[in-house]
């Protein structure tokens, strides 16, 4: 090995090895904060707040190490991807310390024990969270892509636990007379641990692009077509998305009073615009906030559809588009015109909506 190669070697495992110890850091300081909340343990969470210093000057360290490393070597290939994953892999690890920091201050502002079971939750929540994240520092430490892209699934699951423990803390919240800061506080924790497994996630994808160069897929959004009937409007606007937007969404449809079939004049447009209404039946609004926590969108096509939904989940936006619905006893032309301009309204929202999702790579 020559002198230079022994030099870049070197370097390289500088910054691996800085990586390693903020990630300890920050992971043991994770495991405090839970602890220290679900104890009550005063002298705990200061630790975690002042270990916040330590955390940001190593972050501070390991960015000088990168962009000295890239001036010095002028790194190409496998180098260069590794360097870039580390420069944003140091921002997710300070916001993972910034995590444990507001735990640890959030401790100190609970006025009584929280309920039982909230507590559990926010145990079981942590624990996960804390796994998720351990696999990905082990994941980025092994250059392990594979291992990388098994726990980006485990980091998923984290969503669904932490809408049954919004949902609980809800529930303790109508229950119990508790001081509106102790809410707020539980809220706070509760966020805060979910997104130290967002975080772990983005771990998972830097070592997916700086072991295989595999960039971060674009998301597919998953959206809902909302109207009282699902005979029309709703329909229409799923087959326009289906049609228009293939790769970037997985579209349904549904109505908070669904019709027993198509609406004639909807299957009859839909047929004459080369959209495939065969088939098509009117479908009932998902009754469980977890199902509705599927959907990334809920789109309301009609005036209320918000008010109609059994509870808006944490992580979906619901929309609001009011289009005018054809009256039934119309004729047959006026009926036609009315869908076309509404077809267009639904064709030119969506444009626009998509466009804000997926910028230029929408299709």
């Amino acid at each position: 090995m020559s002198l230079y190669e022994e030099r870049l070697q070197q370097d390289l495992d500088d910054i691996r090895s800085r990586v390693d110890r903020i990630g300890a850091t920050v992971e043991e300081a994770i495991k405090k904060a839970v602890h220290a909340f679900l104890t009550g343990d005063q002298d705990v969470a200061a630790e975690v707040i002042l270990g916040d210093r330590p955390v940001n000057r190593g972050v501070q360290k390991l960015d000088h190490l990168c962009h000295t490393f890239v001036v010095r070597h002028l790194p190409s290939a496998g180098h260069l991807r590794f360097v870039s994953s580390v420069l944003r892999l140091d921002v997710e690890l300070e916001r993972i310390g910034d995590y444990a920091v507001t735990i640890g201050r959030e401790t100190a502002q609970i006025s009584e024990r929280p309920p039982s079971k909230v507590l559990r939750d926010i145990e079981l929540i942590a624990g996960q969270a804390s796994e998720v994240l351990s696999q990905s520092l082990h994941a980025f430490k092994d250059g392990n892509a594979d291992l990388a892209k098994g726990t980006m699934t485990m980091a998923d699951q984290v969503n669904a636990t932490f809408q049954r423990a919004y949902l609980d803390l809800l529930a303790a919240g109508k229950k119990q007379k508790r001081p509106v800061q102790d809410l707020f506080a539980l809220l706070v924790v509760l966020t805060s641990i979910g997104r130290v497994a967002d975080q772990a996630k983005n771990i998972c994808e830097q070592t997916v692009f700086a072991t295989i160069g595999e960039v971060k897929s674009e998301r597919v959004y998953k959206i809902l077509f909302l109207d009282s009937r699902n005979d029309c409007l709703s329909q229409m606007a799923e087959a326009f998305a289906r049609k228009a937007y293939p790769n970037s969404g997985v579209y349904s449809s549904s109505g908070w009073d669904p019709a027993e079939k198509i609406n004639a004049q909807c299957h009859y447009f839909l047929d004459k615009n080369g959209y495939n209404a065969e088939g098509l039946e009117p479908r009932a609004v998902p009754s469980l906030p977890d199902e509705l926590a599927d959907f990334h969108i809920v789109i309301g096509l009609e005036s209320g559809a918000r008010e109609r939904l059994p509870r808006i989940p944490f992580r979906t936006a619901v929309l609001e588009w009011s289009l005018d619905v054809p009256a039934p006893d119309l004729d047959q032309e006026r009926s036609q015109a009315m869908l076309e301009t509404a077809f267009k309204e639904i064709a030119n929202r969506m444009s626009d909506l998509m466009e804000t999702l997926r910028g230029d790579e929408a299709d």
